[in-house]
């Protein structure tokens, strides 16, 4: 890869992830309104999935108009890996602020009450874990709210690797096809 061809690529995936991380910051949304009121929580799982098709879409666009139609599985896993690397930096940066600035102790709050829920306390007891919810709580106190963001970062690039592989595989050509 030339120079120019890895500044070409940076610059569709920085794009390309700008807009991914909507669908992510959208979703997330709908998780913490789903927390309230069910069907968002429905709407969170949809964007979630509709991301990796919009991803596959984008790459699909990039093959086509910025590689002319050829694109080999590497370049196209860099393209999926560094498109989800800067979606999941304002992603995180999002997960930063809405936990820093705007939650409250909000998600936590929800957590505890269905933690504190009859039915939670028998499901538990039955698997044997009856004392771990304390302790799943404690922890959750004394994470940061950078530390959930640096933890969806993390988590996001990892999801980026993996399901980068398969996006990859199905949309490389070594034959230029697109429009012509």
């Amino acid at each position: 890869m030339t120079p120019d061809e890895y500044i070409q690529l940076k610059a569709f995936a920085r794009v390309d992830g700008a807009m991914l991380s909507l669908f992510w910051i959208g979703s997330f949304a709908c998780y913490v309104g789903g927390l309230s009121h069910q069907p968002l929580g429905l709407a969170a799982l949809f964007l979630a999935v509709a991301s990796l098709f919009f991803i596959a879409k984008r790459l699909q666009n990039f093959r086509d108009y910025g590689r002319e139609g050829i694109i080999s599985f590497m370049r196209a896993w860099a393209y999926v890996i560094l498109s989800f690397f800067y979606a999941g930096l304002l992603f995180a940066l999002a997960q930063y602020i809405y936990f820093a600035y705007l939650d409250h102790g909000y998600v936590f709050s929800v957590i505890e009450r269905t933690m504190e829920m009859p039915e939670f306390n028998d499901m538990m007891a039955q698997y044997g874990m009856g004392d771990m919810a304390g302790q799943m709580m404690d922890e959750f106190r004394r994470i940061s709210p950078i530390d959930f963001a640096l933890h969806g970062l993390t988590t996001n690039i990892t999801f980026g690797i993996i399901l980068g592989m398969p996006i990859a595989a199905l949309l490389k050509t070594s034959v230029k096809i697109g429009k012509q």
